[in-house]
């Protein structure tokens, strides 16, 4: 099957999934308003990396499928059990806020949203390497040299965030940081020589 209802269902939910992150950010009950919202500043911090992660990956999932042009069942299962892990992002996100707010548990906050992103790394990988080792996937312009490149690339998104989750347990800041630095590295754009190897490196 071609993977037109895959993007258009994976679409869906990196929307709905990137709209939920806002609705963690209350109204503050405070006296002083502004002193209020100023405190809200552990759940921007969290909104703001979910909503880079959340765009990366996203951005990074329309590339793949620009070079994955045919699905089979298992590709469809692992893009399931990946919607799966975006949608859950919001609450990582949640208790990752609520841990800075409380100043209490952050090196557990921290690894939990890190594990979270390194099984959405896992999974994204898994998804391309099926497909990559199946050339009736993939698209007829990607060589086989090509995809092999691709293939290793996919690895930093989940040895990344894996490295940023044992991280927490010496400084929640250290994984936080590494977690923002791969984002933004993930979305920095990239030009090589093929029209299909452009885009984000992996997630």
């Amino acid at each position: 099957m071609n993977t037109d209802r895959i993007e258009a269902l994976s679409d869906g939910v990196f929307a709905i999934a990137i709209t939920l992150l806002i609705l963690e950010i209350k109204v503050p009950q405070a006296d002083n308003l502004a002193a209020g919202l100023l405190g809200l500043w552990p759940s921007y911090l969290a909104y703001a990396i979910s909503f880079i992660v959340i765009g990366a990956i996203w951005i990074n999932h329309h590339t793949m499928f620009d070079r994955i042009v045919r699905a089979d069942h298992r590709l469809l299962l692992l893009n399931t059990a990946h919607l799966m892990l975006i949608a859950f992002l919001p609450f990582p996100t949640a208790v990752l806020a609520e841990a800075l707010h409380q100043s209490e548990g952050q090196t557990t906050a921290a690894a939990f949203y890190g594990g979270t992103l390194t099984v959405v790394g896992l999974l994204v990988t898994a998804m391309w390497l099926h497909a990559a080792n199946d050339p009736k996937l993939l698209s007829p312009l990607l060589t086989q040299s090509e995809a092999k490149r691709i293939s290793c690339r996919y690895l930093m998104g989940p040895i990344g965030y894996l490295a940023a989750t044992l991280l927490a347990f010496i400084s929640h800041w250290i994984s936080i940081s590494i977690f923002v630095a791969l984002n933004v590295y993930f979305l920095w754009p990239r030009r090589e020589n093929s029209g299909t190897d452009q885009g984000l490196d992996s997630q």
